[in-house]
């Protein structure tokens, strides 16, 4: 259903009276984030898939569409969301675009973003603009709709998205070998070098696992050379570390921190379990440590912290921004939503 009308009046509504908009798809990710502000704005009915070309990897649906729906229609063709997009609830399409958050297969195949050939957006000046393309090969110049990933719904209503998707690989299996804790890392790098078929690496001690992907040949010669105890529901264990279902993250104490850092990097002087993803370039950390700690010690590593769930206070979440990215970012606030409409504090408390 196209509600595109519907929702253009209302944002010119919200700016004529400057009332700002809290945009809720599914609701999944309001967890994320600083405090939710604004009236709501729902997103959800404006769904469906408005094309797919499976022969060409392109799909294109409304933002409102479930995830679930299109992840069902992929699967039916063979083909699938490489990012592996966590749901975290009853999550839309345009939801886990503006949230930018990916699955284990993120360093391997690449980001949310990188699979965002061109979107449909409502802006806070009550414009309807389209960017990009349906194909890789029409996207040229400055690629505004790959700012839409981890956005937030800051900039605008994400209200149509064309994906690059992929097929399927051939056989995967997983692997689980137990690990001491101050091996892990230096493991994943090893592998992380290796000529391997690998679509996720992940430590949860005192095991390591590891996913390989491929044709049965390929999958089959890497398994022998790594060794381990191959799962048989591999696959369940990569969906429940994607939705934060592991041992892990249910019985944590403290707030939930992401780290974004080099694989490379040493661990963290922080107090607190940890969990590493991405062979080691996302690590959880459930700790009771201040937020200002976390910031200096990512930076330090050359990377970032998020504090990602918490049940205190929601003012420090994302990593302070370096003064000249942080003008950069109000500059695009004030080209998208020069009347602070869209989500308000969502990211940053300035805007």
């Amino acid at each position: 259903m196209d509600r595109t009308d519907e929702l253009v009046e209302k944002v010119n509504a919200a700016i004529a009276d400057r009332k700002p908009l809290r945009l809720i798809g599914g609701g999944s990710k309001d967890f994320y984030g600083c405090l939710l502000q604004g009236e709501p704005l729902y997103l959800s009915g404006h769904r469906g898939i408005i094309d797919y070309a499976p022969e060409e990897l392109v799909v294109t649906v409304r933002a409102g569409t479930p995830l679930a729906e299109l992840e069902q229609a992929l699967a039916s063709q063979g083909q699938m969301l490489p990012f592996e997009p966590p749901h975290f609830g009853p999550a839309t399409v345009g939801g886990a675009v503006a949230s930018g958050l990916s699955g284990p297969r993120r360093p391997f195949v690449g980001a949310v973003r990188d699979f965002v050939l061109g979107t449909k957006l409502l802006t806070g000046r009550g414009e309807v603009l389209s960017f990009g393309g349906r194909v890789m090969k029409n996207v040229a110049g400055f690629d505004v709709s790959r700012l839409m990933a981890g956005s937030l719904g800051t900039l605008g209503v994400i209200l149509e998205v064309s994906l690059k998707v992929l097929p399927k690989p051939e056989r995967e299996w997983t692997l689980c070998q137990e690990v001491e804790a101050d091996k892990a890392l230096e493991l994943m790098s090893a592998w992380m070098g290796q000529s391997l078929p690998l679509s996720a690496l992940a430590y949860e001690e005192p095991y390591m696992y590891l996913r390989l992907s491929g044709t049965e040949r390929a999958v089959a010669d890497a398994a022998r050379r790594i060794g381990g105890e191959r799962l048989a529901e591999g696959e369940d264990f990569w969906q429940e570390l994607r939705e934060q279902r592991r041992p892990f993250f249910t019985e944590g104490e403290g707030d939930l921190w992401r780290l974004a850092v080099p694989p490379a990097a040493p661990w963290p002087d922080i107090a607190g379990r940890f969990l590493l993803d991405w062979g080691g370039a996302q690590r959880w950390v459930h700790t009771l440590e201040a937020p200002t700690r976390l910031f200096q010690l990512a930076a330090e590593l050359n990377g970032h912290a998020t504090l990602f769930r918490t049940k205190g206070a929601r003012y420090e979440v994302f990593q302070p921004l370096p003064e000249n990215l942080a003008k950069l970012h109000k500059a695009l606030k004030e080209a998208f939503d020069p009347y602070r409409i869209f989500n308000p504090g969502r990211m940053y408390p300035e805007w």
